[in-house]
């Protein structure tokens, strides 16, 4: 144990006389002639040391100068950054905020006293989605069209309690009290129409139109049409035909007028020539249907009067059997 403590009580004091050597001006040699060799960091090792040590120190007040004024432009808070605020409803922006990768949000809305503006140079794109990932629906707003993709659409009113119009793969509804088209070329149906009430707008003209088609209309209980303050007018090309399968036809007016009728002719005169000229006529009917004038009298004039002459058509199918239109 003496001999170990003593070896370290040695050792120690050649160490402190190494040093005492080193830091002394003069080259001193320990006796016997063994080199002696410097302890420390000299030259341009300590050189570069200090270098090392002041370009640390300058990149940490750079860094900390950066921090602050990075801090101090970007506004940051206690509440948040910038025009960002989080607060325990969730996170609020103010004025105009620009994203450049996509959102995913629960609730998007604005303040009180200001509108929600969602902006795009291109198209806005909103995507709704299910558990699992799956588009279930879809919104784009573009500058050519806004489509909506989803299983069902619709649009309540205001309160939320009527649906004023949904559509889906099956059928289009429309839930509102009226609707109005104001196009000037109308509304255009590629195929039926099931609606129980037609009507123009206030001194407006309501006109039902097929252009290279038939125009039909059908009710099981009956189609009325009525032109309470104005005249009801129908004209065809060809023929018009009113027919009842059971019932009857009724004319009720004032004044019933059939303008165009053929004059009857007398049997014994010459095709060109008829009756007295005179200005009351005794209307007659042919057994196939046809109306035809006859010159009134005392009596009944229809059988002296049977022959009709009228203009020869060029059409056969205008054409009675004799070959007059009637």
């Amino acid at each position: 144990m003496d001999r170990s403590t003593s070896l370290d009580i040695d050792a120690l004091k050649m160490t402190q006389e190494q040093y005492i050597l080193a830091a002394q001006p003069n080259n001193l040699q320990r006796p016997g002639g063994a080199p002696v060799y410097p302890v420390g960091i000299y030259g341009w090792r300590k050189r570069c040391l200090y270098f090392f040590v002041l370009l640390l120190l300058v990149i940490m007040i750079v860094n900390l100068a950066l921090t602050i004024w990075i801090l101090k432009v970007m506004n940051f808070t206690v509440d948040g950054m910038g025009n960002l605020r989080v607060n325990k409803q969730g996170v609020r922006l103010e004025g105009i905020s620009e994203f450049l990768l996509p959102l995913y949000v629960k609730e998007i809305q604005s303040r009180k006293d200001s509108p929600l503006i969602l902006q795009s140079d291109r198209n806005v794109t909103v995507n709704a989605r299910n558990e699992l990932g799956q588009l279930t629906g879809q919104l784009i707003v573009g500058s050519q069209a806004v489509e909506a993709q989803c299983k069902r659409f619709e649009v309540h009113s205001s309160d939320g309690g009527k649906v004023l119009f949904s559509a889906d793969k099956d059928e289009v509804s429309i839930g509102a009290g009226k609707l109005r088209v104001a196009g000037t070329e109308g509304a255009v149906f590629g195929h039926s129409v099931e609606t129980p009430h037609i009507r123009a707008g206030p001194s407006q003209d309501l006109k039902l139109e097929s252009p290279t088609r038939t125009l039909t209309m059908e009710a099981p209980k009956g189609v009325e049409i009525s032109a309470d303050a104005g005249d009801f007018k129908a004209t065809c090309r060809k023929e018009m035909q009113l027919q009842s399968t059971e019932g009857e036809i009724f004319l009720n007016a004032n004044t019933i007028r059939l303008g165009n009728l053929p004059h009857g002719t007398f049997a014994a005169s010459s095709p060109g020539s008829t009756g007295p000229k005179q200005t009351v006529y005794e209307l007659c009917v042919c057994p196939n249907g046809k109306l035809y004038l006859s010159p009134a009298g005392t009596g009944s004039t229809c059988q002296d009067t049977s022959n009709l002459h009228l203009l020869p058509m060029a059409d056969p199918k205008m054409m009675d059997s004799t070959g007059w239109r009637v």
